[in-house]
């Protein structure tokens, strides 16, 4: 069977090459893709291994680099902050028809909504706590330490982020939104003048960690660092809780792209998750209602990226006609947490 993005006999020879450890691969299956790099299992005769590769279309500037992403776990494989064990990197397009890498694969699961969970109270709690404490450990990180001081850079992070998401916007909207600008200038507007320098992960959130529930409750492993810079801490927390789901918060029941895992019992709520992350990094959060604001922002450019790979026929999978409708919506959101923030 053909798999998208994947020429199998040219991958196959590559990894007798480069992997002749794992075995020959003998199924190559796609885990997940549409909305963010495309992963796929693939299962060889002495082991599992999964690789990652860009979008088959649209891939903007800038995103998508697979050598960041898989330097990014080869610096975090010794380290305290899980990550799946790094086995293998391609740079040559003509292999599969872009740069790919090969990664260990880990025996945990990506929980996204709350009937995938599985769990009681007091696992879901454990759970949320861990997701606190292991975006804390990775804020912890002295990132010159593991090699990446030329990662990013650090100084000006959030004046470049909105001029970065500005920019994607303008590639990938298909219209004038009045309210994108106005939101823009707002969080010009308020944007700290000063911000602490870590490495950040770019796109934290339950589903893209693997999980095991029993017998103990542990995150396995951290992955998707296609985002992952240096940069202000906050704006990993913000983007965090923008994906968060509290109940009775029916309006963000309409934005598809980040499920309801959140509302199961005992799962931490917003105000909860951010004061367990202020109590184990010791980071002052008072400006938090910004950093979400920016996660709304950040969110909403990337949702329109995917909806534009919709429109051109590019995504793998499914669930994605109903994606586009998630921006407006992620636009309001962010100018609700500014006006808290001004109110506050």
């Amino acid at each position: 069977m053909t798999v998208p993005g994947i020429d199998q006999p040219a991958l196959v020879a590559w990894m007798g090459r480069h992997l002749p450890e794992v075995g020959e691969p003998l199924s190559v299956s796609l885990i997940s893709g549409g909305r963010s790099n495309l992963t796929y299992r693939i299962q060889a005769r002495e082991r599992d291994v999964v690789l990652r590769r860009p979008p088959l279309g649209h891939v903007l500037p800038t995103a998508h680099d697979m050598r960041r992403e898989w330097r990014v776990i080869s610096a975090l494989a010794p380290t305290a902050v899980p990550v799946p064990e790094p086995l293998a990197f391609c740079a040559d397009e003509d292999v599969i028809g872009a740069p790919f890498y090969l990664m260990g694969h880990v025996d945990g699961v990506a929980v996204r909504d709350r009937d995938e969970l599985h769990a009681g109270p007091e696992q879901a709690r454990k759970l949320a706590e861990r997701l606190a404490e292991i975006l804390a450990a990775i804020h912890a990180l002295d990132y010159r330490e593991i090699g990446l001081a030329d990662f990013g850079r650090p100084e000006g992070y959030l004046p470049r982020q909105l001029d970065r998401w500005c920019q994607q916007w303008e590639r990938s909207s298909d219209g004038e939104t009045p309210e994108f600008t106005r939101l823009v200038a707002r969080l010009r507007e308020r944007m700290p003048a000063v911000s602490a320098a870590t490495l950040v992960h770019g796109d934290y959130r339950l589903d893209n960690t693997l999980v095991r529930l029993a017998p103990d409750t542990e995150i396995l492993a951290v992955v998707d660092w296609e985002m992952s810079t240096l940069g202000d801490p906050l704006a990993d927390l913000g983007l965090t809780l923008t994906y968060w789901h509290d109940p009775g918060d029916d309006e963000r029941a309409g934005i598809p792209v980040a499920g309801d895992v959140t509302l199961a019992p005992g799962f931490l709520n917003t105000a909860e998750f951010a004061a367990h992350y202020a109590k184990i990094s010791g980071r002052d959060v008072t400006d938090l209602p910004f950093y979400i604001a920016l996660g709304n922002f950040k969110l909403a450019v990337i949702v329109e990226g995917i909806h534009a790979r919709f429109r051109q026929g590019k995504t793998v999978g499914e669930g994605f006609e109903r994606i586009g409708a998630a921006v407006p919506t992620l636009i309001s959101r962010a100018h609700r947490m500014l006006d808290q923030e001004a109110s506050a």
